[in-house]
């Protein structure tokens, strides 16, 4: 099995700056190409493990999204729009007419959807994982409160200084989502988003105006929410068993389907058990089902 690690990084203009691209590479001939977007406080190791289950059987492309990681640098403009146009850039940055599959997972889910609303010529299939089919907000309802509810730790961590990079790392260890799910690829993926102050300390590497930018596009743009349905190439929607915290309810249930409306009778939908919303692309069942799905 080809190792997680084995990835290259490059660079790629876009409006801003330049964003981090990481790709693992095809060890077959005329191999499919993945492009795939991560979610709201991620950056692009989060695919390590369904990288790894894919196995050089297609190539790979993660971005870092603008205001992440190694994309930290760039200084706007912010939004999920902007996240789309970035995405057909690192298509035409590598010379890829059309990605085979375009797969998202939690916001990544959204901004690839709307990138293949925008640009359905440039990518052949769309498998969204646990994200990318919202809800209509309650009337009255602060779209910043409900972004708060919603992610919860990952948007508070962003106002958060840790003593140390260790420190960093502990507050995540602490997570429901990954108590007695600590991986090496999980470890390796955080330490790409901790960012070391000149003290020592360390914050997220994540730029909060970006953060908050695409999250609330979300929440308020009512077409955002149910581009899913648009979508005139193939579309598979994957969903955890579990929730953000591991809790019981996860983001999306049958009933929860119905709520945002999904069009049953053009998206492919599968349960993947034994999952929450992060351990879904994590190693194991999760990252094996997603492959599955993207090689498909």
């Amino acid at each position: 099995m080809a190792g997680w690690r084995e990835y290259t990084e490059s660079r790629v203009a876009v409006p801003g700056g330049e964003l981090a691209v990481l790709r693992w590479k095809a060890a077959v001939p005329d191999a499919p190409v993945l492009l795939l977007a991560h979610g709201i406080t991620a950056n692009a190791l989060v695919w390590a493990s369904v990288a790894e289950e894919i196995d050089g059987r297609a190539e790979v492309i993660a971005p870092d999204l603008r205001g992440r990681a190694g994309s930290r640098g760039i200084t706007g403009p912010w939004g999920i729009t902007t996240d789309g146009q970035d995405l057909v850039a690192v298509l035409d940055a590598f010379g890829i007419d059309r990605a085979d599959v375009l797969g998202g997972h939690s916001l990544g889910a959204f901004i690839g959807a709307t990138a293949a609303l925008g640009y359905p010529e440039r990518f052949g299939r769309f498998v969204a994982v646990d994200g990318g089919l919202g809800f209509p907000l309650p009337p009255g309802a602060d779209p910043d409160a409900v972004l708060e509810a919603v992610v919860g730790p990952a948007v508070k961590k962003l106002s958060m200084t840790f003593a140390d990079a260790d420190v960093y790392l502990d507050f995540h260890r602490a997570h429901p989502s990954f108590v007695g799910n600590w991986s090496e690829p999980l470890t390796a993926y955080l330490v790409r988003d901790t960012l070391v102050l000149p003290d020592g300390q360390a914050v997220s590497s994540c730029i909060e105006d970006a953060i908050r930018a695409d999250g609330r596009q979300v929440i308020v743009d009512s077409r955002m929410r149910t581009a899913i349905n648009e979508l005139t190439c193939p579309v598979e929607f994957l969903y955890a068993a579990r929730g953000m915290l591991n809790e019981a309810q996860g983001l999306y249930d049958e009933s929860r389907l119905v709520l945002g409306g999904l069009d049953r009778d053009r998206v492919r939908v599968e349960l993947v058990p034994d999952t929450n919303h992060y351990t879904v692309i994590g190693p194991g069942a999760g990252a094996q089902a997603v492959a599955r799905a993207l090689l498909r």
